[in-house]
């Protein structure tokens, strides 16, 4: 599925990481999950990889925006942590390597008076130690769990 139309009341899930980076990609991995699962048909899925400002425009057509993307905060590998950022202050201290971009597009998007509902699910994973095409085997065991919590976060009322 992609975001193709400003059709009101769609729902963007939108996975963060770069999959070059085993378990920075999670947010990848989730929504490649999610799209094999039955999702209501307002909702879109889309591999957001790094981010950027290249993002911007799926944002802006979309209602609600729910966003997977990993996070490096001392938590043990998998850990979920559901937060509702406004600003980039409001993202977790230590996002990767991309988090910059990611919480500039936030900014971006809010300050051009976008006022769809954001929802970021924070993966806890351990600090990349270089170069890997997979996920680790903890995490990649989590992905389905990780995906059935963003699918009952797209069938509840937002907060």
């Amino acid at each position: 599925m992609s975001c193709t139309d400003n059709e009101a009341g769609r729902v963007l899930v939108l996975g963060i990481g770069n999959i070059l980076m085993g378990d920075e990609g999670v947010g990848v991995y989730v929504v490649r999950h999610l799209e094999t699962l039955s999702l209501p048909g307002e909702v879109d899925c889309l591999d957001g990889g790094v981010g950027g400002l290249t993002l911007l425009e799926p944002m802006q057509l979309a209602k609600r925006i729910v966003i997977v993307d990993a996070t490096i905060d001392g938590a043990p590998v998998g850990s979920v942590n559901r937060l509702r950022p406004r600003f980039s202050k409001d993202y977790p201290r230590t996002l990767t390597a991309h988090d910059i971009g990611l919480k500039d597009l936030l900014d971006v998007f809010y300050l051009l008076g976008d006022e769809a509902d954001v929802t970021l699910f924070a993966v806890s994973i351990a600090p990349p130690s270089g170069v890997a095409t997979q996920l680790s085997a903890e995490l990649e065991r989590r992905v389905p769990e990780i995906a059935e919590q963003v699918r009952a976060e797209l069938t509840s009322p937002t907060d």
